[in-house]
């Protein structure tokens, strides 16, 4: 699978700010680095992701993992905000330990209507994943 960027990793930030402006504050996950086939996607630690047992929350994991999956399907496809999530299958692999966490999505498919994103996601490090996440987006 031959894959060509259309935005660089700053075009996709702005569109995604586009896109959602009230999520323009600082714990909106910024896209760091978008190659072909592959972003990372960073999201900046806050009190509020903690549920009790101060681990990062289920929810705000699953978050993160739709949102680096977008990222990478606008990377690929450009201004088509109107790609939707038509499944999001999540494992929780350990307790996230608070922190910013850090997000690699990587594109198993893309077609005309439909991407299958591989997402993994972490607090401490890459090799103590503490989620992944199969996402697929239904392209208009």
């Amino acid at each position: 699978m031959t894959l060509s960027l259309k935005l660089d990793a700053e075009g996709v930030n702005a569109l995604l700010r586009r896109a959602f402006p009230d999520g323009s504050d600082q714990n909106f996950p910024r896209v760091t680095e978008v190659a072909p086939g592959r972003a990372l996607v960073v999201r900046p630690y806050h009190e509020s992701m903690l549920r009790p047992g101060r681990l990062i929350s289920g929810p705000t994991l699953m978050g993160l993992a739709d949102t680096a999956a977008y990222a990478l399907v606008l990377a690929h496809v450009g201004d088509q905000l109107m790609a939707v999530t038509s499944s999001l299958v999540m494992n929780f692999l350990r307790g996230a330990q608070p922190g910013d966490i850090h997000a690699e999505a990587l594109m198993l498919r893309l077609g005309r209507r439909i991407a299958v994103c591989d997402v993994r996601l972490w607090t401490e490090h890459p090799e103590r994943l503490a989620a992944q996440a199969t996402v697929t987006y239904a392209i208009p």
